[in-house]
């Protein structure tokens, strides 16, 4: 296991390396939801094992549907997973005295998809996280559902809810608003084959419609009748290596991502191109540019050739942890100038120190400072294992770049798998 501080040494020489990337997170756990619906056995290659995907499957489980795990020959942190659908049944669930506990740790899609599964089921369900998953939005899912005649209890629209499900309603409509996350139309975009609803998304804005289109086109594509489905490297977590080209191109390195993320269905495959296959722009937007990766080019504006501001980042403060703050913050420590104004923050071009980085139980915030610590040397991450939640061997593949990843405060180098989050 990773120690909860580590200090990342850059390369000492020019880096030419290739790094594997693991399954989309996303589609992984859209394609679970999907394969348990489907009428026969669904397998999905390539599919992400990470802590998100893992809570997904656990649940599953729980109700009743059986899904195999086994090793991927190409990718350590990939599964191979063979789901035996039901054709719309969900085999298990409780009663209102005794509901049937599903507990979603710190996944978002898990929730919100499984909030929709369940009203499906004849039972009920009680769906909890832990104590940030009950801080993030859900109300506008909650109320859709409510709409379709469901029951779902909840004191506040947040998890712990308690779903009533009834069954497919077949006809019953809902408006869903995705202004806070695309999730909740997901959600019942997933489960309305089965549940027979009609749905209309409001609320539509340029940063969460891709991710809502990414759903429907996952329903078209879907083997509905069994068979095998391929997941998508994650383009989320190429722009870390992406970014590690970018950094390092100018002492002579160049990384290697494959396989290339490039059938659309992710939005930060813009990253590619925006960052990598034009000269670096003064200004970034999370609603037309990028989504998850605009992050990542954050953490690398201050080596970029003038300022930067990146807009309409708003979606990032009610993510695993307040996002923008979070990174005004950490970059601050590391010797940044970056202004906070509304959603957008502006960051000067200016050399960094090391500094102790708080990762606030946030994967993404522990992979963008990763990345950093390939050209700032004394860079220290707290809790870097919290990389589990979406890329658990992220370590890894930075160590295979030529980086030193040390215990911070003993100097133990660490290796081999001991470099893993799992």
């Amino acid at each position: 296991m990773l120690p909860d501080l580590v200090e990342i040494i850059p390369p000492s020489s020019p880096v030419n390396a290739t790094v594997v990337l693991p399954g989309s997170k996303s589609l992984t756990n859209r394609a679970l939801i999907l394969a348990a619906l489907a009428e026969g056995q669904v397998t999905l290659r390539g599919a992400l094992w990470s802590e998100d995907t893992q809570a997904m499957v656990h649940c599953l489980g729980k109700l009743g549907f059986s899904v195999t795990v086994s090793e991927d020959p190409n990718e350590t942190a990939n599964r191979t997973l063979v789901v035996e659908g039901r054709g719309g049944l969900i085999p298990n669930a409780g009663t209102e005295a005794t509901p049937l506990e599903l507990f979603v740790e710190n996944a978002g899609t898990a929730a919100r998809f499984l909030l929709a599964l369940v009203c499906l089921g004849e039972g009920v369900y009680r769906l909890s996280g832990i104590e940030r998953m009950h801080q993030r939005p859900q109300a506008s899912l909650i109320h859709a559902l409510r709409e379709l005649g469901y029951r779902i209890d909840s004191a506040n629209d947040f998890l712990p809810a308690v779903v009533h499900g009834t069954g497919p309603r077949s006809g019953a409509s809902c408006r869903v608003s995705v202004e806070e996350s695309s999730q909740f139309a997901s959600a019942l975009i997933l489960s309305q084959p089965a549940g027979g609803w009609k749905i209309e998304v409001t609320g539509a804005n340029d940063d969460e419609v891709p991710y809502v289109e990414m759903t429907r086109r996952l329903v078209a594509d879907f083997p509905w009748k069994g068979g095998l489905y391929e997941i998508e490297p994650d383009a989320s977590g190429a722009s870390y290596f992406w970014g590690a080209d970018w950094l390092l191109g100018e002492t002579g390195g160049r990384v290697k991502v494959e396989p290339v993320p490039d059938s659309g269905m992710q939005m930060d495959q813009n990253f590619l191109d925006l960052i990598l296959g034009q000269p670096w722009c003064s200004q970034y937007s999370r609603r037309s540019d990028l989504a998850d990766s605009i992050m990542t080019a954050i953490v690398l504006a201050p080596f970029a050739p003038a300022v930067t501001r990146f807009t309409d980042l708003g979606r990032l403060r009610v993510q695993e942890c307040e996002r923008v703050a979070a990174l005004r913050t950490e970059l601050t420590r590391c010797g940044a100038r970056v202004e906070e104004t509304g959603d957008t923050l502006t960051v000067h071009p200016g050399p960094l120190h090391g500094a102790e980085i708080e990762t606030y139980n946030d994967h993404r915030m522990a992979m963008c400072f990763g990345m950093l610590g390939l050209r700032v040397p004394g860079l220290k991450l707290r809790n870097p294992a919290c990389v589990r939640k979406t890329f658990p061997n992220f370590f890894a593949k930075l160590a295979s770049l030529g980086a030193g990843l040390v215990e911070a405060g003993t100097g133990e180098r660490i290796e081999g798998e001991a470099l893993l989050a799992d």
